[in-house]
């Protein structure tokens, strides 16, 4: 049998939505298959060098990237992905985070929602999908954009940070990245009706040194072996489709 990776490293970019499951899964990845991984970070979406399509644009080597479908669906526009192997991987919805063992605010209407996020003498937000949906759309949707006060971090892990030391007394980010953060803890999910279930895609970038070796991970994170910690960092894994 040959070997799956002839010279080098698979490497990974992932946004932060999807890197909770990840985390669990790599080492056993690496172990039954013998590839070896190199994973770097970056923002779906956004401005500024911390994103993954800055990233891309500057030169930064990656065989694949995982990040919101939002963020892939740019990438795809500006043919940075190998045609055909964009993967769905797992659906996560927005929650809020409060610092452990604070009072967590009702968020169960969108009156609700709409109080505690005008009360909060601070709001948390990462820069990426979630948080332009939050500050560009919903708020103003809900006619609350001038009342709340937003802080919009580079990553989901500032937001956390910034709840869990007391500088935001919530922060509004997908449940996949509140569950397993330090010193806060999930209050709950905002209403269904102003939701968003963010989609978190998995492909092959275009011109990847190592695209067998990144179909062999693609198939591993949408396998059944993957699906029980993808649940476990509270997302709904989203199925197989083979990357061809």
């Amino acid at each position: 049998m040959m070997p799956l990776v002839a010279s080098g490293q698979l490497k990974v970019i992932i946004s932060g939505g999807f890197s909770s499951p990840y985390e669990q899964l790599l080492p056993e990845f690496e172990r039954t298959s013998g590839i070896k991984v190199s994973t770097g970070s970056g923002a779906s979406q956004g401005s500024g060098p911390q994103t993954i399509t800055a990233q891309l644009a500057t030169g930064v080597a990656a065989d694949v990237v995982i990040l919101s479908r939002r963020g892939l669906s740019d990438l795809m526009a500006a043919n940075r992905i190998a045609a055909g192997t964009d993967t769905d991987l797992a659906r996560a919805p927005l929650g809020i985070a409060v610092r452990k063992g604070a009072a967590k605010p009702d968020v169960s209407t969108v009156e609700a929602f709409k109080r505690a996020m005008t009360s909060a003498r601070m709001v948390a937000v990462p820069a990426s999908t979630g948080g332009i949906y939050l500050t560009k759309d919903l708020f103003p949707r809900l006619g609350i954009a001038d009342r709340v006060k937003v802080t919009a971090t580079p990553r989901g892990t500032g937001a956390t940070a910034m709840v869990a030391a007391g500088e935001a007394d919530v922060a509004v980010m997908p449940v996949s990245e509140i569950l397993h953060a330090a010193g806060v803890e999930l209050a709950g999910t905002i209403p269904e009706e102003i939701q968003l279930n963010q989609v978190f895609s998995a492909a092959i970038v275009a011109g990847a040194q190592q695209a067998d070796a990144g179909r062999r991970l693609i198939e591993y994170l949408t396998s059944e072996r993957a699906a029980p910690a993808i649940r476990q960092s509270g997302m709904e894994p989203l199925g197989r489709r083979d990357v061809k």
